[in-house]
């Protein structure tokens, strides 16, 4: 007579380790792309503020602004001082060509500064965040070693023709 009490046990031993590093891949990456798709939003919509005219016309500070209405839509999974933001007014379309991310020596992005524009004209915003992954273990393996990622949001757009002048009649 063969006992087999402790088959089950076994088995599960062999397959626990596989699942829990699944599952934990599984939220891992969903968290992940969360936090991408909340900073693709909140900069679409912050971006609202640079093509009605809003930042360009405000007395205050427009980075500030900006960053203050960044920050209204990506405060869960997103640590907004740690947000790059780059605004730059283009001559045409074409120049977003020649306007690629630019990296430091550690791989984090700078930023070129904070130049809406004015009416009708041609801008890029662009936000960056370096995300760091929940599980440390998991977190290597899904990014090669580094335990980090870095989410990149860009928007070209042209400004509405918000200014009329003082001769409306």
């Amino acid at each position: 007579v063969k006992k087999e009490d402790g088959t089950t046990a076994i088995e599960f031993s062999l397959l626990a380790i596989p699942y829990v590093f699944l599952t934990l891949g599984i939220i891992e990456i969903s968290l992940m792309h969360a936090a991408a798709s909340m900073l693709e939003g909140a900069t679409s919509s912050a971006s609202r503020l640079v093509r009605t005219g809003q930042l360009q016309q405000s007395s205050g500070d427009p980075e500030t602004q900006f960053r203050s209405a960044l920050c209204g839509y990506a405060a869960v999974l997103i640590s907004c001082g740690d947000v790059v933001i780059e605004v730059q007014n283009m001559t045409s379309f074409s120049d977003y060509s020649g306007l690629g991310v630019q990296y430091d020596s550690d791989g984090n992005v700078t930023s070129r500064g904070f130049d809406p524009g004015g009416s009708d004209d041609r801008v890029l915003i662009r936000t960056s965040y370096r995300y760091n992954m929940m599980t440390p273990f998991i977190g290597m393996l899904l990014t090669g070693g580094s335990g980090s990622t870095t989410f990149i949001s860009t928007i070209v757009l042209q400004t509405e023709p918000y200014d009329f002048g003082e001769n409306v009649s």
